[in-house]
C-alpha cells in the first residue's frame, strides 16, 4: 500500500498549490543561477520530507501498538474511513475547528522571525521554511497520517510519509520555476478531483481490512488478531 502515499502526494499536490503555493513563490532563491537555485528549492523540499518524515514515525510507531494490540484489518477499516471523511470534509471546518492553531499560531510567529533570513537567502532558512511549512494544518496531511497509521509499523509508517511529500515536488517546483504556472480555474478544476482520490485510496484500505481474497490489494490470509500461543510444527530432522 506505500504506492498509495506517492499517488495522494501526486494529486493532493494540486492542493497544496492553492495551500502553500504562496510560500514557495516567495522562496528566496537565486533566480539567476540554476545550479544554485535547484539546490535551495530541494534544501525546501528536504525540510518538508523531514517534517512528514517525523510525523510518519509518530504515527507509524501508533499504527504499531495497535497492530500488537490485535487490531491489524479493524485500523486498517477505521484509517481508510477516516481518510474519506478528512477528504470530504470542506476545508473551511479544518480552519474553523483545528485543535492544531495554537502550534499554528507558534510556527507563524517563527515564521515571521526568519524574515531577515529569507532576505540573505540562507540555505538553512530554506530548509528551516520547508520544515515549518510540513507542520502546518492540512487535510489532506491529515489523510496521509491516517494511512501512516495503517501501515502497523515504524519503519512502514515514516515511508509512507515521505513518499506522500515526494509525489508533492514535482507540482510544489514548478510553481517555483514556473511563474503564473496553471491558470487559476485549471488549478481549481484539478484540485476539485483530489477528495476523490483520497476517497478512492480510502476504499483500498477498507478493502484491505476486509480481507477479500483479493491478491496484493486484500488478502485474506490477513488475521484479526496477534496470536499469543501460536500453533507450532516442529519436524525432527
Amino acid at each position: 500500500m506505500l504506492y498509495s502515499a506517492l499517488i495522494l502526494g501526486l494529486l493532493s499536490s494540486l492542493h497544496c498549490i492553492g495551500m502553500c503555493g504562496p510560500i514557495a513563490m516567495m522562496l528566496p532563491v537565486d533566480r539567476h543561477n540554476p545550479a544554485k537555485k535547484a539546490i535551495q528549492i530541494m534544501l525546501y523540499h528536504t525540510g518538508r520530507l523531514t517534517a512528514y518524515g517525523s510525523l510518519g514515525l509518530i504515527f507509524g510507531t501508533l499504527g504499531k501498538g495497535l497492530y500488537l494490540a490485535g487490531m491489524q484489518q479493524q485500523m486498517a477499516i477505521i484509517a481508510g474511513v477516516l481518510m474519506i471523511v478528512v477528504a470530504m470534509t470542506p476545508e473551511k471546518i479544518f480552519a474553523r475547528y483545528n485543535f492544531s492553531k495554537p502550534v499554528y499560531k507558534l510556527i507563524a510567529k517563527v515564521k515571521t522571525g526568519l524574515g531577515n533570513q529569507f532576505k540573505k537567502r540562507s540555505y538553512k532558512a530554506l530548509f528551516i521554511t520547508g520544515l515549518l511549512n510540513g507542520y502546518l494544518p492540512c487535510g489532506m496531511v491529515y489523510a496521509a497520517l491516517f494511512g501512516a497509521i495503517a501501515m502497523q509499523n515504524t519503519t512502514l509508517g515514516f515511508g509512507y510519509m515521505v513518499l506522500y511529500g515526494v509525489g508533492t515536488i514535482p507540482m510544489m517546483s514548478a510553481v517555483v520555476y514556473v511563474s503564473g504556472f496553471m491558470s487559476g480555474h485549471w488549478r481549481n478544476k484539478l484540485a476539485s478531483y483530489v477528495p476523490y482520490v483520497a476517497v478512492f485510496i480510502g476504499m483500498l484500505f477498507i478493502m484491505r481490512g476486509l480481507g477479500l481474497g483479493i491478491p496484493y490489494i486484500s488478502p485474506s490470509d490477513a488475521s484479526l488478531f496477534v496470536q499469543n500461543n501460536p500453533d507450532c510444527v516442529v519436524i525432527n530432522p
